[in-house]
């Protein structure tokens, strides 16, 4: 069984996608992980986004692991690096290259193969598991999410203001929505699920209610 949850940056999908597999006794996989590791990779190889050769062949070479919640490039464990702000910021440009998204999406296909899986990402529903059994469109309000996000990199020890964090996440949602390639939207059959003010328990109760009605055929 696949769970396909889709949203927009710092939603909370991560976390929830966590909790929930958990809960479900299911395996999890958050594919903006492996596009996070891709751009770590990038930047230790100094591989330019804009360099169309220059990346097909570093994803030729790549040895990319997801490993429940540990993100390893050749063997390294980089889970701490590709949560940093520098790796955040240029996440995007390797988003939208064709090969780094078929990279990707290749293997998170692979890694749901015969599995009972719940995926986190913004086109899982749309474009990398379109036939995925349960499809869940995750958000909260900007300022929600922006606040969530600081938090996070507050505990993290990044100098980062809120206001700054604000600004990104919107710049972001906006190139996140018109990309050409795989825009951020809502699938047709996915429950939208709004988490502003929300707890993740509470999150989670409500996800984990959507499912478990799925699988009993309700």
């Amino acid at each position: 069984m696949i769970v396909a949850i889709d949203g927009p940056v710092a939603s909370g999908k991560s976390t929830a996608a966590k909790n929930l597999a958990r809960a479900l006794g299911f395996r999890h996989l958050d594919t903006g992980m492996i596009y996070r590791a891709v751009t770590v990779l990038a930047a230790r190889s100094g591989v330019d986004a804009a360099d169309r050769g220059g990346v097909a062949g570093m994803l030729a070479r790549a040895d990319i692991r997801i490993d429940t919640e540990r993100a390893f490039v050749d063997g390294r464990d980089v889970t701490e690096e590709i949560a940093l702000p520098e790796i955040t910021r240029n996440v995007k440009p390797f988003a939208g290259n064709p090969d780094v998204r078929e990279f990707v999406n290749t293997l998170a296909r692979a890694t749901a193969e015969g599995a009972n899986i719940v995926v986190a990402g913004r086109d899982m529903a749309t474009v990398v598991f379109p036939n995925a059994d349960v499809k869940i469109f995750l958000t909260a309000s900007p300022e929600e999410r922006a606040r969530r996000r600081w938090e996070e990199l507050c505990a993290r020890g990044a100098d980062e203001d809120y206001e700054t964090v604000l600004a990104d996440l919107r710049r972001r949602d906006r190139a996140d929505i018109t990309r050409p390639v795989a825009p951020l939207k809502k699938h047709k059959d996915a429950v939208e699920v709004n988490s502003t003010g929300w707890t993740s328990d509470e999150t989670l109760c409500w996800l984990e209610e959507i499912v478990r009605a799925k699988m009993q055929g309700e």
